[in-house]
């Protein structure tokens, strides 16, 4: 699946960068948009995590190929579409050379842009080979023996615990709601009428938190529950 796939949209240029949130929406895609290279860099340094980057090279404040630079010193792996109206050969080599997976001319056609993205998209979930053990901070959680560990110590948790962390860690740095969790890890519909995710939460705080100072278990008020380091 690559619907719902998180994307960053680094543009300056306000009308092209709404176009291309827009119909990235439409596709079921979570787009965010930053309008500068240190804004883009400030969601990374807070641990914010994009599953594509579509990148503008001709930034106010850095070149696209500097930001390219950057990302690729914290995430090898993330796919980044640059956009330039720059269509030479050595332009688009040297975006390839800093890291760069893909590279469009601007001005575009967005369904080209779309079969691109979800091409990035769909060769990167291919490639990827599914972690045995989930890390945030100091806290990590072994799939195959289905234990879970803070500073090393095993914490105790229940099956339905250890599913509710998973599904968590799995989305860490995003928000998920309780009708996502009722869903993901319950396999239900939510009632509003119960509360009976919080009480798992709150389970899950006592054993996870409880203790640190450091709390990694968030929530969001009005939108859910997100897990994140500070």
């Amino acid at each position: 699946m690559i619907e719902n796939k998180k994307i960053l949209i680094v543009e300056d240029e306000s009308k092209v960068a709404t176009f291309i949130k827009k119909g990235l929406q439409t596709q079921n895609f979570d787009a965010e948009i930053a309008e500068t290279g240190n804004e883009a860099k400030l969601l990374f340094d807070d641990g914010h995590s994009f599953d594509l980057i579509i990148l503008d090279i001709g930034l106010p404040d850095m070149s696209g190929l500097e930001f390219c630079e950057y990302i690729r010193t914290k995430n090898t792996k993330v796919p980044i579409l640059m956009l330039t109206a720059l269509g030479s050969v050595a332009d688009k080599l040297s975006g390839f050379e800093v890291g760069t997976d893909d590279y469009m001319v601007k001005p575009f056609d967005f369904m080209e842009l779309l079969v691109r993205v979800k091409a990035l998209l769909k060769r990167t979930n291919e490639i990827e080979q599914p972690s045995e053990k989930l890390q945030e901070a100091d806290l990590e959680l072994d799939l195959k023996e289905k234990v879970a560990r803070r500073e090393g110590k095993v914490v105790e948790l229940t099956a339905k615990e250890f599913s509710l962390l998973e599904y968590l860690m799995l989305n860490k740095g995003r928000v998920v709601s309780k009708v996502d969790i009722a869903e993901k890890v319950w396999d239900i519909n939510f009632d509003t009428g119960t509360n009976f995710i919080e009480v798992y939460v709150n389970y899950l705080r006592n054993k996870i938190d409880k203790g640190f100072s450091n709390k990694l278990i968030h929530t969001i008020v009005g939108m859910g529950y997100m897990l994140k380091n500070k």
